[in-house]
């Protein structure tokens, strides 16, 4: 199991030098650019952000802007973390995001340090998992953690091909 975790901690620092190489480079006005004109993005509401969000992914999927991408982020990292630690799974109506990139960079970062340290802790890598899959698929804990590397190196190339777009249009 010590190799296994080791190999995630090592997956997870590669897929979180991406992130922090981008975020080197995104500025505020970043966030909402527009890729498309079909797109989902974050709306300021009273209490907050909301995201554009279907419970079916609409045909053609919308082009995500950074903002949307960081609060997806954020949203599947907490219920994944929620699923490793066994604690209350978060609505995604509760998940709260910043609006910032310096926020964002901080929540992100906290929900990194979290989930570093509860992969390091957890002895529940060979034990079903249900997340992100249904628990008749028969996935592991450790298939779970993979699936964050995965899916965290995803979204940070998303996000860096959407700079690199938008730079490239100033």
């Amino acid at each position: 199991m010590t190799e296994v975790k080791q190999i995630l901690q090592q997956q997870l620092s590669t897929a979180w030098a991406l992130l922090d190489h981008h975020v080197q480079q995104w500025r505020d006005d970043d966030l909402f650019w527009e890729p498309a004109p079909s797109h989902w993005t974050m709306h300021q509401v009273e209490d907050g952000w909301a995201p554009d969000f279907a419970d079916v992914e609409p045909t053609p999927v919308p082009a995500p802007t950074i903002a949307w991408l960081t609060w997806h982020i954020g949203w599947w990292w907490s219920t994944a973390l929620a699923h490793l630690e066994q604690t209350d799974i978060p609505a995604r109506e509760a998940i709260s995001w910043p609006g910032t990139c310096t926020s964002i960079t901080a929540w992100l970062g906290d929900i990194h340090q979290a989930w570093r340290t509860a992969l390091s802790a957890t002895d529940r890598l060979d034990d079903r998992s249900a997340f992100p899959w249904p628990e008749e698929a028969g996935r592991t804990v450790a298939d779970m953690c993979a699936w964050v590397n995965i899916e965290l190196t995803k979204n940070v190339a998303e996000i860096g091909q959407l700079l690199i777009l938008r730079h490239a249009q100033l």
